[in-house]
C-alpha cells in the first residue's frame, strides 16, 4: 500500500469530516463507496454499480449524489456514461483527521497503531 507523503493528503475541518463520516453512516453508501474503492482510478458507471451491487438506478443516484456532495466521490463524463471515483485523497484526509491524535500525537508503533 502507497503512503501518501504530507502534501498529499489534504486537510479536513470539523465540518467536513461530519459531512465525510454522515455519508458514510448508512449501508447503501457505504457498500457504493467501497466498489469505488475496489474499482480504483478506472472507477464505475452507475450501471455497472447497480448492477454489481443490486439497487435500484433511483436510489444509486441519491446514494452517489451524497457521496459526491461530501468530497468522497468524483464524477466525470466519458461519452454518454458518467464515471465515478471514489476520492482516496478526500478518504486519507478524513482518516488523518481521526488519528490525527492517535498516540497523543506522536508516531505510532505497529502495536501501538492497533491500540490506538
Amino acid at each position: 500500500m502507497k503512503t501518501l507523503a504530507p502534501a498529499e493528503v489534504e486537510s479536513l475541518d470539523e465540518s467536513a469530516a461530519v459531512k465525510a463520516l454522515a455519508a458514510l453512516a448508512q449501508a447503501q453508501r457505504l457498500r457504493v463507496f467501497r466498489a469505488l474503492v475496489v474499482a480504483g482510478p478506472d472507477g464505475l458507471t452507475p450501471g455497472v454499480m447497480a448492477e454489481q451491487l443490486g439497487v435500484a438506478p433511483s436510489a444509486l443516484s441519491f446514494h452517489l449524489k451524497e457521496l459526491a456532495h461530501s468530497g468522497l466521490v468524483s464524477s466525470e463524463p466519458r461519452g454518454r456514461n458518467l464515471i465515478y471515483r471514489a476520492s482516496i485523497k478526500h478518504m486519507n484526509a478524513l482518516l488523518a483527521y481521526l488519528t490525527e491524535h492517535c498516540c497523543e500525537g506522536l508516531a505510532c508503533s505497529p502495536a501501538a497503531s492497533v491500540a490506538c
